[in-house]
């Protein structure tokens, strides 16, 4: 009886390496994709003692990226230094591991990239980048100030982002504060009710993680 199951067990052992095979070279693509700058900073490495989480919302649920499933968003505020980048590439990195797609940038880069598009006439591709994957990451948000163009193209991503994919900020301004780096109060009120609305905030309130273990201490 175990020579005639022979053949079958190694046909399924077989598929379900391949399939194993398959599903990391997924996710590995997907991390490189994703322009996250440290895959090292994972979920396993992060100290989660000094964020604050939103009644409703737990670490758990966070790490398993259900909020990118109901398309919310995360805005992660505090001073700089303070686990914010950590948790948004750790929660980044995850995604990719469940099979989501991630696009990490930096503001001032997003903003660069967004202009660069549009003034080369690539801006209808750099949408549908954008539109093909299910987490978007904008970290040090406010860090440098936009301009009017610079804001109406975030605008438009934000826009097209709304209900159909979540995002994540990271910034170290309060919502009161935002006005000081866009220069079109009209627009920032329409991206903020966007991202407030169906959105987490994530207060991280320990000191500078670099000041801490700063060899100037």
């Amino acid at each position: 009886m175990g020579d005639v199951t022979s053949p079958a067990l190694f046909v399924r052992d077989l598929l379900k390496r391949l399939c194993e095979n398959r599903n990391e070279e997924r996710v590995k693509r997907n991390r490189q994709a994703s322009g996250i700058p440290n895959l090292d900073k994972t979920l396993e490495v992060y100290e989660r003692e000094g964020v604050t989480m939103p009644t409703g919302l737990t670490f758990g649920a966070l790490a398993s990226c259900g909020f990118i499933e109901k398309r919310q968003n995360l805005v992660m505020m505090g001073v700089p230094g303070s686990g914010k980048t950590h948790l948004a590439s750790a929660l980044g990195i995850k995604a990719c591991d469940l099979g989501y797609k991630v696009m990490f940038r930096r503001m001032a880069n997003l903003i660069e990239e967004l202009q660069t598009a549009h003034d080369n006439h690539a801006w209808p591709r750099y949408r549908r980048r954008i539109e093909q994957c299910d987490l978007l990451i904008i970290d040090e948000w406010g860090y440098l100030p936009t301009n009017v163009d610079g804001t109406r193209l975030l605008f438009e991503v934000i826009a097209d982002c709304y209900e159909q994919r979540s995002i994540i900020v990271t910034t170290n301004l309060p919502f009161v504060e935002w006005n000081r780096i866009f220069s079109d109060e009209r627009l920032l009120l329409a991206i903020m009710d966007r991202i407030v609305h169906h959105g987490y905030l994530l207060k991280h309130t320990d000191q500078s993680y670099r000041l801490r273990h700063s060899l100037m201490k």
